[in-house]
């Protein structure tokens, strides 16, 4: 696996990292508690990190040096992919071939098709977001992606063998915005873990976070950029607020900022009249952000795009229902009506509205959260590891007809 600018070792929600760094690591186990040896290749960002890391039997990282040894923003890194490519082609020199290439997002993706023309080998590549997507749903304030990202993608979906869609309607983007052939286009959703996200009895899971047990809580877990939509949500809650004091608020905003637009979450909600109300934490554990789940009495996901959505499966596996956007991938993590409410569009009003419905009828957040756990259930990583390995084993076969072995 080429996971170029993020590490599956790095915490979620703090600069580039986020879902993708959840897939990747969860992925990488469950295929290799499926008896695949799983090797993942990501750039070296300090000085002090060991060449390799054993993350569990049978998948091990790879720091690769490409560029500087710190942190580089990820519209940095196109520069250096060839320079990647280069060193991770020196490092697997005395090593046995891989038999498949899966790379992660764009920039992974030009490695990627370097690497397995040189090994002769099949490229699945998962996309994550795309250019042509993310330029079509784009927040305010929010610049657009550059042509040169849009090139590159085309060319990965011009030359890889096969496609991981997160979503039917994410292959049907793939398709539509860049002509990828459906036939190698295979739809695996991502998974949850089961064994961390889980329900629990909220009133313990307050008294751990320290929420007050009269107060409506409303939860955001994400990197704090426009993108995501935090600032929606402040908006949202400040209408809410004006509308009805009587509501006791708590807001918990879980993240850290992402990206080279500034968002000041402390500003809006001080212009919104929140002092005391939203609540800045930095990204925590699995183990925590499970708790802080079950002690909000919402999950709001207001993002301007999503590939999928791990945090609202994360949310509906530990009972909690969703607010989210109708957006990507989001209507298949979140079923509307049943284990949260869909959103047409980022109007604070309209969400303030949802989130005003939500505390009115607190029996439909106990049936919605239900719901939620008994939905999150179809979505444990082994599903998404035997997708996963379908696909590999079609990359394979289709690879060994059009490049035959010489001799």
């Amino acid at each position: 696996m080429i996971s170029l600018h993020t590490s599956p070792l790095e915490q979620p929600g703090a600069g580039d990292a986020g879902g993708m760094n959840v897939y990747i690591s969860h992925l990488a186990r469950a295929l290799a508690a499926d008896g695949l040896t799983v090797e993942i290749f990501t750039r070296a960002t300090d000085p002090s990190q060991p060449d390799t890391v054993l993350l569990v039997p049978g998948v091990t990282v790879h720091h690769i040096e490409a560029g500087p040894r710190r942190r580089l923003a990820k519209e940095q890194m196109p520069p250096i992919a060839e320079e990647f490519a280069d060193r991770l082609l020196q490092r697997m020199e005395a090593a046995p071939l891989p038999r498949v290439v899966h790379s992660h997002y764009w920039v992974s993706g030009l490695a990627g098709l370097r690497a397995a023309v040189e090994w002769d080998v099949p490229l699945v590549h998962t996309m994550h977001t795309m250019a042509r997507v993310k330029n079509r749903h784009l927040a305010i304030g929010d610049v657009p992606e550059p042509t040169w990202r849009e090139r590159g993608e085309q060319l990965i979906a011009d030359n890889a063998a096969r496609f991981t869609a997160n979503t039917a309607a994410e292959r049907d983007e793939l398709v539509k915005h860049y002509g990828a052939d459906e036939d190698r286009i295979d739809v695996v959703s991502p998974g949850v873990d089961l064994d961390i996200f889980r329900p629990a009895f909220r009133s313990r899971s307050r008294v751990a976070s320290g929420v007050p047990a009269s107060t409506f809580h409303v939860l955001f877990a994400g990197r704090l950029q426009r993108l995501k939509g935090p600032q929606v949500l402040v908006a949202a809650v400040g209408e809410l607020r004006r509308r009805r004091p009587d509501i006791p608020l708590e807001v918990t905003i879980i993240g850290a900022p992402s990206g080279s637009l500034g968002l000041d979450l402390d500003a809006l909600a001080q212009e919104e009249g929140l002092g005391g109300v939203v609540h800045r934490l930095p990204p925590v554990p699995a183990g925590v952000l499970a708790e802080w789940f079950r002690s909000a009495d919402v999950v709001a996901m207001p993002s301007f795009s999503e590939s999928f959505g791990l945090v609202a499966l994360e949310a509906q596996a530990c009972g909690t229902p969703v607010v989210a956007a109708r957006v990507g991938g989001l209507p298949r993590a979140v079923s509307d009506g049943r284990t949260g409410f869909l959103v047409d569009g980022h109007d604070p009003a309209e969400w303030a509205d949802v989130l005003e419905q939500l505390y009115d009828d607190p029996s439909t957040r106990v049936d919605l959260g239900r719901a939620a756990s008994i939905y999150a259930q179809r979505f444990g990583w082994e599903q998404t590891a035997e997708g996963t390995r379908a696909a590999y084993r079609r990359a394979v076969r289709t690879h060994a007809v059009v490049h035959p072995a010489v001799g």
